[in-house]
């Protein structure tokens, strides 16, 4: 089994920053594939930005050029870097991760993280 451990969330003002990141713990061989979705209230989770353990990343159109992606595969965390906030990027954040054992891939969500961004 896997655990997956959030922080940084919070509220922010608009053009404001916050810093997330996602510890993953457990039975793990490798991390093909970290992420980063969101979920605002009454819409469906969506990508934010993902990276690979070769250090490829892909982002949201509305994201790209204010967020970074980044990981430590030493420490198996992944980080949002987010600059430039909005009050559209308000929603619950959620760490994602697909994981390696042998041949076998499964996927793991982190528990959410609130990000408000609020005069």
């Amino acid at each position: 089994q896997v655990q997956l451990v959030e922080s940084g969330g919070g509220l922010v003002q608009p053009g404001g920053s916050l810093r997330l990141s996602c510890a993953a713990s457990g039975r793990i061989f490798s991390i093909p594939v970290m992420g980063w979705y969101l979920q605002a209230p009454g819409k469906e989770r969506e990508l934010v930005a993902s990276i690979t353990s070769g250090g490829s990343t892909n982002y949201a159109d509305s994201v790209k050029g204010r967020f970074t992606i980044s990981r430590d595969n030493a420490k198996n965390t992944v980080y949002l870097q987010m600059n430039s906030l909005k009050p559209e990027d308000t929603a619950v954040y959620y760490c994602h991760v697909t994981v390696a054992v042998s041949a076998i891939y499964s996927h793991y969500w982190g528990q959410g993280t609130q990000v408000t961004v609020s005069p």
